[in-house]
């Protein structure tokens, strides 16, 4: 099936409630601009195919059959380059759908009930993670002498850590950051508060690169790249995300490690390592900061110690 033709077409009650839902993602959600942005584009996707199907496109003309029509629509549909939507990316969008409905019957417009919306199986993915080899081999790779070698050696290391995502990362400041006690807060998705901890070897790179700064800026981790500018906190000098990602890329492709190492790819090698060494699940998934126990369980089938110790035990032992 071609592109949909992006003509705009008339607004409507739908997308004026579509509007409100982002705006309560924001406010009271607390949810990151990425995934108003991604929720903003899944829903707006979904209004426009809605608008075509019905002109009127209300909370209660969607129904089970509607929900049918439009997941055909999203395996069938093709976007610009040419290349069909992943499964992963057509549950995103029922998702978003499924969590703007729940929000549309808390606020007592009659719709269908989101429960009634399954979600679509995803594709499995490998679960990439280093080996502690491999993060040594990761972590040592920064030129010292640099100012910029210094500031990636300091990233790498409070990456590894503390776990922390690369959106965590970057907003930190200067002053969140207690050497002493090899701590500090941050607000992790969803409004979510947590502590995380420094090991000695992260503080003392960490320490390394502040004591090696001139200035007085706030921002945590500088980027050198941009022209120093006057002002008063240095926030038009604060490392970006995507820098971050370039950055541990760059480092890895160095390393000659087998796998593409991201910043995510550090955060399950810090819940590998933890898990490995007999770290309960349950202290592992508050490091981590997520919400349900579920999410952090998808490590559990490569750090089983017992599992591990069964196939050391009878693997290639039959007769």
């Amino acid at each position: 099936m071609a592109a949909q033709n992006e003509k705009k077409l008339p607004r409507t009650e739908l997308d004026r409630l579509i509007e409100e839902f982002l705006e309560h993602l924001e406010i009271e959600r607390h949810s990151s601009p990425l995934t108003i942005r991604n929720y903003r584009h899944y829903l707006g996707r979904f209004s426009l195919w809605f608008k075509r199907q019905n002109a009127k496109a209300i909370p209660s003309s969607i129904n089970l059959e509607i929900i049918k029509k439009y997941r055909v629509f999203l395996a069938r549909f093709t976007p610009p380059n040419g290349i069909l939507l992943s499964r992963s990316t057509q549950s995103y969008h029922v998702i978003a759908l499924r969590s703007f409905l729940r929000w549309l019957v808390k606020n007592d417009y009659q719709t269908l009930a989101p429960e009634k919306v399954d979600i679509p199986k995803a594709e499995s993915k490998s679960l990439k993670f280093l080996s502690t080899e491999q993060v040594e081999r990761l972590l040592s790779q920064p030129q010292l002498s640099a100012k910029t070698g210094l500031r990636d050696k300091a990233i790498l290391e409070v990456l590894f850590s503390t776990g922390l995502r690369v959106s965590e990362l970057v907003k930190l400041n200067r002053d969140q950051i207690d050497l002493k006690r090899r701590e500090f807060g941050v607000i992790g998705k969803g409004g979510r508060a947590r502590v995380v901890f420094l090991s000695e070897r992260a503080v003392k790179w960490l320490k390394r690169y502040l004591d090696s700064r001139q200035d007085s800026w706030q921002p945590l981790y500088l980027h050198y790249a941009r022209k120093e500018e006057e002002q008063t906190n240095g926030e038009k000098m604060r490392l970006t995300a995507r820098s971050v990602q370039r950055i541990v890329d760059k480092y890895s492709k160095k390393a000659k490690l087998p796998v593409k190492v991201t910043p995510h790819v550090i955060r399950h090698s810090f819940a590998t390592d933890l898990l490995i060494a007999g770290a309960d699940i349950r202290a592992v998934q508050e490091m981590l900061g997520h919400k349900n126990i579920q999410t952090t369980q998808i490590y559990t089938h490569v750090t089983n110690k017992q599992l591990r110790s069964v196939h050391e035990a009878f693997h290639g032992k039959g007769k």
